[in-house]
């Protein structure tokens, strides 16, 4: 997949960190803090504002410690920020969003930002383990961020979190090995779709996501607490379980490529990037017919974070218009930031796709914090993954 490299960050981000830091070491600009621009869009967004570098912490560069999903961030985007303002980032990786909500229910091990699906920026808040935004110090949003990602029902105000990336639940499938093209549920677990072969697909190994999916097959409310309706999406899943052949930990795409699977379900973006290396041509992914969910990403700072300033400033960073771009076009997931848009730094090819874009944005289902219902979900999965293992 092509990199996009990013110039960065704008006068007043400048202004921001001199505030922030009364000392300075030594100056750089955006420009000296970023590779050589690969297109015209990002080339005439780049500027040579001076950037503050940030003053040592007991003779060493201050540290960001991040906590992200895999495969979710530029190549570059860590590099550049640790050259711009001569940091140190930690930056530490998680496959499901359970193992994150369970490393800071334990105790937050030291990290400043987290990534934290919506519903659970709800549940974390609600929890105690968050602390709130200082907008004061990410202008950037206020500026640059999509009328649809502030003030969210999971986090009203934006108190404790920002958006990072959006973008759907579908199907991803090689178009080679199918029987026929796929473009809903239904067709994901009809044996005649790969020919009568049996185990040609794979779930994603999460509760909430893959109930929630099947709920909207079925025509229930993704958001529901209702037992009965659990029960229907356990029936439906057992009784097409000779089409399952797992439940991936978010690395369905890689599956998928290696071809032990034919159809896997799968995010937006993971699949967009496994689609765009060499050899993958034949993989498609489609928002099923039958509808799906929206999700955002968010960042947010745990309680107990170490240096909550530095957190804001590179949460302000992301929200740079060509910073933003550079891990849109990277990640190939949805951009909240509607500069990035506006200024076309986003790769047309993504901003055309309506499975990137979709036009039906406004009527994709949000899902919310379940409460205590969630031990329900749970409880509805195991017997799900025991049924479909027997």
């Amino acid at each position: 997949m092509s990199q996009k490299r990013f110039a960065l960050l704008s006068l007043a981000v400048a202004m921001l960190a001199a505030l922030m830091f009364s000392s300075v070491a030594r100056p750089v600009t955006a420009q000296s803090g970023t590779p050589a621009a690969t297109s015209a869009g990002t080339a005439a967004a780049a500027q040579s504002t001076p950037v503050a570098t940030l003053p040592f912490v007991n003779g060493k560069p201050q540290e960001l410690k991040i906590y992200n999903f895999t495969t979710y961030i530029a190549d570059d985007t860590i590099a550049n920020f640790e050259k711009l303002y001569n940091v140190k980032i930690t930056y530490d990786t998680f496959g499901k969003a359970d193992e994150m909500y369970a490393k800071l229910q334990a105790g937050n091990p030291g990290y400043d930002i987290v990534i934290s699906p919506d519903y659970m920026v709800t549940q974390l808040s609600g929890l105690d383990l968050l602390l709130p935004l200082d907008f004061k110090n990410i202008p950037n949003f206020g500026k640059n961020a999509s009328a649809a990602f502030k003030n969210p029902a999971y986090d009203p105000g934006n108190k404790f979190s920002v958006a990072y990336q959006w973008g759907t639940m579908g199907i991803g499938y090689n178009t080679a090995k199918v029987a026929k093209p796929i473009t809903g549920i239904a067709d994901l677990f009809d044996p005649a779709t790969y020919g009568g072969q049996k185990k040609r697909t794979a779930l994603l190994n999460s509760s909430r996501e893959t109930i929630a999916l099947i709920l909207i097959y079925l025509g229930l409310d993704a958001n529901t607490t209702n037992k009965a309706d659990l029960d229907k999406v356990r029936d439906y899943l057992l009784k097409n379980k000779d089409s399952i052949a797992a439940f991936h930990n978010d690395d369905g795409q890689t599956i998928l490529a290696q071809g032990s699977i034919d159809a896997v379900m799968e995010w937006s973006g993971d699949m967009f990037q496994v689609m765009a290396e060499k050899g993958n041509e034949k993989l498609a992914y489609v928002v099923p017919k039958e509808g799906t969910f929206r999700w955002t990403d968010n960042m947010v700072i745990p309680k107990g974070a170490g240096n909550k300033a530095l957190a804001e400033l590179f949460i302000n960073y992301v929200y740079d218009a060509a910073v933003g771009a550079s891990i849109a076009n990277y990640t190939q997931y949805g951009s909240p930031n509607q500069a990035a848009i506006d200024m076309k730094l986003i790769d047309e090819t993504l901003l055309s796709n309506p499975a990137v874009y979709p036009a039906n944005f406004d009527k994709l289902v949000v899902l919310k914090d379940l409460g205590d219902a969630a031990t329900i979900y749970d409880q509805t999965w195991a017997e799900i993954v025991a049924g479909v293992g027997n």
